[in-house]
């Protein structure tokens, strides 16, 4: 499976959107250089109130730029790095790839799929009724999350629009992304 970067964003501060970039670069272990969610500890507000220590498995945030043609269907005007992504995707079903999945971007950077990001109030603070549209239900009843996918940096580089995405699956038997 393979794809492309649309866009880059990053900040530096904790605001729910992040400022389009040329391009960013990431660190292994650690994340995107001078963003708010860069460490090795996790760095969102909410769960460092529960507990700062905890290990920081939403590095780097992508979604796929197909979820913005569905959104703007639906009437919300969203555009790369409103959503607080750093790397906005196309051509690559993010959401359908197993934990662990190893995303090579560009010439040298690689990404470690760890889950699905947890769309919370925030959502509906930045477009009244968002949260609702990016969170769905199964045929089950079972809860489908579609605001993107979580991962950490396991080799750094540079990672610029336009550069490819390739996804290499981890060893069986797969397991199911959950939030994260």
């Amino acid at each position: 499976m393979s794809g492309r970067v649309v866009a880059v964003a990053k900040d530096g501060e904790h605001r729910f959107s992040k400022q389009l970039a040329r391009e960013i670069r990431v660190i292994a272990g650690l994340g995107v250089e001078d963003d708010a969610h860069q460490g090795t500890t996790v760095k969102h507000r909410s769960r460092v109130a529960i507990d700062p220590a905890q290990p920081n498995l939403r590095q780097v945030h992508l979604i796929p730029s197909e979820l913005f043609v569905e959104l703007h269907r639906k009437g919300f005007a969203i555009q790369p790095a409103d959503l607080g992504e750093n790397i906005t995707t196309e051509a690559i079903e993010l959401l359908s790839l197993p934990r662990g999945t190893l995303l090579r971007i560009g010439a040298d950077a690689v990404l470690e799929i760890t889950g699905l990001r947890n769309p919370c109030v925030q959502i509906d603070r930045f477009r009244p009724g968002l949260l609702k549209a990016v969170v769905g239900k199964g045929p089950n009843g079972e809860v489908i999350l579609r605001a993107g996918v979580m991962t950490i940096v396991r080799e750094g580089g540079a990672i610029r629009p336009g550069d490819a995405i390739a996804a290499k699956l981890p060893p069986m038997p797969h397991l199911l992304l959950e939030r994260v």
